[in-house]
């Protein structure tokens, strides 16, 4: 039989487990012994700091509040624009050349988009091209001499300028878009990363800044604008506008005007900046009729120098005046027309509400001056035009004022008139009456109809067929131009007619600072029936009505 060990007894169980116990105790004091030696602490410090660190308040974790995420849309749609813009400010320049100017091209932020073509210091040329958030700005920075020389002593050279004027254009605006492509790029990593500092970032916000690019690049494409070169818009010297814009005539049935009109363009330029030429003289085309319309002077005495200013660069062949020269219509105010005679041109004119007869008849005793009433006609440099005075007199407080019912029956009157010209045989080419209410009474009797009164210029078409223009204030409002804020502007246009028609080609607005300032602003327009492609001016029929 196998032999059991026997159990041991609860003495030596006992004796066992204390053996156990004193070692273990044993070891715990060597192992804080020895670390009491390596921290240099006697066993009360030790104690004392285990305490102090009881005592502390434990830190309370707390959640970092993460931003909205449109508050970082925004922020890195904020980076992108400004990124960019940076870009395009910095290396977004391309020169290049265009016919015989050495040119700088850039992309500029704008509400408005278009191409404004800077001719320093003469001025500026504004096209509306295109409609986008971006703006082609062209700055002229020389000339080739021997290029430009030769293009002003020989301009029938032009002719042989479009294609190559075109390509430079085309190829310019192709470098451009690379650079520019390059350039938000690049701005908009730079500023992302900085502002980031993370890659991802960084290269998202880059690839934003060329999508946005792209967008503005097909908007452009998709309003592009090629008739904006026919009516520019030309902003500096008064001086260089009649040279810079150039003349009007009839471009209906030409379908290459475009590159025609630009390559003027780039002449007239040329010719304007060449620093080794006088100015040029301004031809105008013999086919058109230029009339000045001018209005509402109201005693301003700079408005004699700036109209004879005009009629000189223009080469104006007849001013019309509709109405309101004077303020009060008293005759101590009569010598302030005096400067008429002397400005270069034949004075067709119409009474205002602030004219009176007196001034009138001191009018019509001036020599070159043709003072319409009454629906009376006269032919003028080629030109067949109809008018009638105001019925009302303003000044006058004795009178009570009869408002648009005594100019409706001006107008009536004048309609009737015009009526009876055309039935003997002399049909009116341009009607002339102070307020826009009486000139619609012509509507359907003649092609153009002047006005004043509104100081506000403006242009239309009324139901009947015949263009109503309605000239602003030449005098800047007189010595209402101080009332507000600013100076009110002087205003008058350019009415180019052609000669065999006698109808409207085009017409130019002037607008200068107020008070009479040298600056200006000249706008070229094209009626609709005169642009590329229409089939011509439309015929007046005996009674549009």
């Amino acid at each position: 039989m196998a032999r059991v060990p026997a159990a041991k007894s609860t003495a030596e169980t006992t004796t066992e487990g204390t053996v156990t116990t004193t070692a273990t105790t044993t070891a715990l004091r060597r192992t804080l012994h020895r670390a009491l030696r390596r921290t240099g602490k006697t066993p009360g410090a030790l104690a004392r700091y285990y305490r102090a660190r009881r005592a502390q308040p434990r830190p309370v974790t707390e959640l970092t509040p993460q931003p909205h995420p449109w508050t970082r849309a925004l922020g890195l749609v904020a980076v992108v624009l400004l990124g960019a813009w940076l870009g395009l400010l910095v290396v977004g320049n391309v020169r290049a050349p265009v016919g015989p100017m050495n040119t700088t091209m850039t992309l500029r932020p704008s509400l408005t988009g278009g191409t404004k073509i800077n001719v320093s210091p003469l001025g500026a040329l504004e096209l509306h091209s295109h409609e986008a958030p971006v703006r082609l700005d062209v700055n002229v920075d020389q000339l080739d001499p021997v290029r430009a020389q030769a293009l002003v002593d020989h301009p029938e050279r032009i002719s042989g300028l479009q294609d190559e004027i075109t390509q430079d254009v085309e190829h310019g605006t192709l470098d451009l878009a690379v650079r520019s492509c390059a350039a938000v790029v690049s701005g908009a990593t730079a500023l992302g990363l900085a502002v980031y500092r993370r890659p991802r970032r960084a290269l998202a916000a880059g690839g934003l800044a060329l999508s946005l690019l792209a967008a503005c690049g097909a908007t452009a494409y998709a309003t592009w604008n090629p008739k904006s070169v026919l009516e520019p818009k030309f902003s500096g010297l008064l001086s260089s506008a009649p040279s810079l814009v150039g003349d009007a005539r009839s471009i209906v049935t030409e379908f290459d005007v475009y590159q025609k009109e630009l390559a003027r363009l780039v002449t007239n330029v040329t010719k304007l900046y060449d620093v080794t030429s006088t100015l040029p003289a301004y031809r105008p085309d013999p086919t058109t009729i230029r009339v000045l319309h001018v209005s509402d002077i109201h005693l301003n005495p700079a408005s004699w120098k700036i109209i004879a200013s005009l009629v000189q660069q223009y080469d104006v062949n007849v001013i019309v005046d509709s109405g309101d020269t004077m303020d009060h219509g008293t005759a101590a105010e009569n010598g302030f027309l005096d400067p008429i005679a002397d400005l270069g041109a034949p004075y067709v004119w119409v009474r205002g509400n602030h004219d009176s007869h007196a001034t009138q008849r001191y009018l019509e005793r001036m020599k070159n001056v043709h003072v319409l009433d009454d629906g009376r006609a006269v032919t003028v440099a080629g030109l067949r035009f109809a008018g009638i005075g105001d019925p009302q007199f303003t000044p006058d407080r004795a009178i009570k004022a009869a408002g648009d019912p005594a100019e409706e029956l001006a107008g009536a009157r004048l309609a009737a008139a015009v009526s009876d010209q055309r039935t003997a045989g002399t049909p009116v080419d341009i009607a002339v009456a102070h307020e826009p209410a009486a000139a619609r009474g012509t509507d359907g009797e003649v092609p153009l109809a002047l006005a004043g009164h509104l100081h506000h210029a403006s242009m239309e078409v009324m139901k009947y067929g015949t263009r109503l223009r309605v000239e602003g204030s030449t005098g800047g409002s007189g010595l209402r131009a101080v009332e507000g804020k600013y100076p009110d502007p002087i205003e008058a246009s350019i009415l180019y007619l052609d000669r065999d028609t006698r109808r409207l080609q085009a017409w130019d607005e002037i607008k200068l600072g107020g008070l009479g300032l040298t600056t200006a602003e000249v706008s070229r327009h094209l009626p609709k029936e005169n642009t590329p492609g229409a089939t011509g001016s439309p015929t007046r029929t005996p009674s549009g009505r």
